[in-house]
């Protein structure tokens, strides 16, 4: 079967879906033989289809396992039942027969047809999953492909996406071709439908945009500590500043509110509140409620929550129209907060001043204790900097020292054997036979160091090497007439030596109490032992 047209079909796929060749080969092998085993009823076959690119065929093979005994001969063939062209076969082989993928039927290609589908499907899910689950949480541009009543579609570039209409800012009018900033928020290949969710009520694009406009944000110079969002009305944004020089709320504001500006453009004139953050629990609270004014801030009876006092005045103010500003206090304090005003409390005998002082001295305390631990602890990381950057600086000493050593080491052993072999070459030239030449042995050669201290002695406090005497160089002809033969029995009797055992008195009483019994005893009387070997001789 030719299949020129396949091979094309399949370089398009590749081409417009970004799906690489091999997956779709893959593919139309499994649809073949999924409608071959549907064609004979067999859903366990061994089926094997083999596509050849160069030449354009493809051909099916069905496989049998060669066996002694068949016991199912729609997946084995005996042995003996194979012809002479196949002799070369054994058991445990396959012998394969190929059949015409003509006769495949309409319900088979069908088959064929659907299951290619399904696996060039997922494989676009994979492949868009895998480019943009690296992307989750990031802020990218997309231009709207449809608008429907309970999303919108939008194009990425190489996918679609999906915006719900919960994902969406509330008011916002979306038209086709529009272009549009959007976080990924989900990325899901298992899913039905669009793999990629997208949002333009989440928190994050917020946060995205103010990195995109504050450099000093993008830097790490200033840190978005908290940020609670309600999308299309009024976000709140506490700010941290790293360096002293720089003013966190000043930053993100810009020169005559430029940044902060562009910022609210792009979210259709959406309120944006931007305080200092402050690890006092009291501070923060007066910030996230602001602009209404706070009397007292501490904690309820149960712990689990506080309780905000203000005047009556700003009680309306501090919960905001239909409870945002509340609700925006409470997500970024992720505190529960209960607001009272100043009568209700009087009338309930709270003494909100007490508590408040309580609390604040609680939190002094706590904050004074992390203080000092966060300090010990960057005292300790300090010393720790400063013993392994001294460490490594030794190390490098130590590495230069040795480094000079072996230098001078090999200089001066080089001078020395060349100072030996000159030496060697004038006593070669005097008038001597040959056999009392000078021999240059090793040991004459590499001498110890006597008179040279290295830096890393000198740096270690090391004393000098005391010079040991001098002494002339050993020449043969000196000492060949004083040279005598030795005479080993003498030498012998010279290192012969008797070794006594020292006792105590107790001990050598000991000993003469022995001697005495053993000079007692019946061994030592006259007995004639000749006797008894002759009566053993007769027996």
């Amino acid at each position: 079967m030719n299949v020129d047209k396949v091979m094309l079909a399949m370089q398009a796929i590749e081409n417009d879906r970004n799906i690489p060749k091999e997956i779709v080969i893959d593919a139309l092998k499994d649809s073949l033989a999924k409608a071959y085993r549907r064609q004979i009823g067999v859903p366990d076959a061994l089926v094997d289809v083999v596509i050849s690119e160069g030449s354009g065929d493809i051909k099916l093979y069905h496989k049998y396992k060669i066996v002694e005994e068949v016991m199912d001969d729609e997946l084995e063939v005996g042995i003996h039942e194979l012809d002479d062209d196949n002799v070369e076969l054994v058991v445990g082989d396959y012998y394969q027969i190929e059949q015409p993928i003509d006769s495949l039927g309409r319900a088979a290609a069908i088959l064929a047809k659907n299951v290619i589908k399904q696996r060039i499907r997922e494989a676009e899910k994979q492949g868009i999953y895998d480019e943009y689950i690296d992307q989750l949480g990031e802020m990218i541009f997309a231009m709207v492909e449809s608008v429907e009543d309970k999303f919108v579609v939008l194009n990425l570039g190489k996918s679609l996406a999906v915006m719900p209409r919960a994902a969406q800012i509330e008011g916002e009018i979306y038209q086709e071709g529009q272009t549009l900033k959007v976080v990924i928020t989900d990325v899901n290949k298992d899913a039905k439908g669009a793999p990629i969710l997208v949002s333009r009520a989440d928190a994050m694009l917020v946060r995205r945009l103010f990195e995109a406009e504050v450099p000093e944000i993008f830097d790490g110079q200033v840190e978005i500590k908290a940020i609670a969002r309600e999308a299309g009305e009024r976000t709140k944004i506490a700010v941290y500043s790293h360096d002293p020089d720089i003013d966190p709320i000043g930053a993100c504001i810009g020169p005559r509110g430029a940044r902060v500006q562009t910022i609210i453009e792009e979210l259709k004139g959406e309120k944006i509140d931007i305080f200092e953050w402050s690890e006092n629990m009291i501070e923060l609270i007066h910030n996230a409620l602001a602009p209404a004014e706070v009397v007292a801030v501490f904690p309820n009876d149960e712990n689990k929550g506080l309780i905000v006092i203000v005047d009556d005045s700003q009680l309306s103010l501090a919960i905001g129209k239909r409870g945002k500003n509340a609700r925006l206090a409470v997500r970024l304090t992720k505190q529960r907060i209960d607001i009272k005003s100043v009568s209700d409390a009087t009338a309930d005998g709270i003494d909100y001043l007490g508590k408040m002082a309580a609390y604040e001295a609680e939190i002094n305390e706590k904050l004074a204790k992390e203080a000092v631990v966060e300090e010990v602890e960057n005292e300790i990381v300090e010393e720790a900097t400063e013993a392994v950057v001294e460490t490594i600086e030794a190390v490098e000493i130590v590495e230069e020292v040795e480094a000079e050593v072996e230098a001078i080491e090999e200089t001066v052993e080089e001078a020395v054997v060349e100072e030996t072999i000159e030496e060697a070459v004038e006593e070669e030239s005097t008038d001597e036979p040959a056999e009392e030449k000078v021999k240059v042995s090793r040991k004459d050669v590499f001498k110890p160091r006597t008179d040279y201290v290295s830096k890393f002695e000198q740096l270690a406090g090391a004393p000098k090497q005391q010079e040991p005497v001098a002494r002339r160089r050993y020449n043969k002809r000196d000492n060949r007439e004083e040279e005598k033969p030795v005479n080993t029995s003498e030498l012998l009797k010279e290192m012969e030596y008797e070794i006594v055992p020292e006792y105590t008195e107790e001990e050598l009483l000991e000993v003469k109490k022995r001697e005495q019994a053993e000079e007692n005893s019946w061994y030592e009387e006259e007995i004639d032992f000749d006797e008894y070997d002759d009566y053993y001789d007769q027996e």
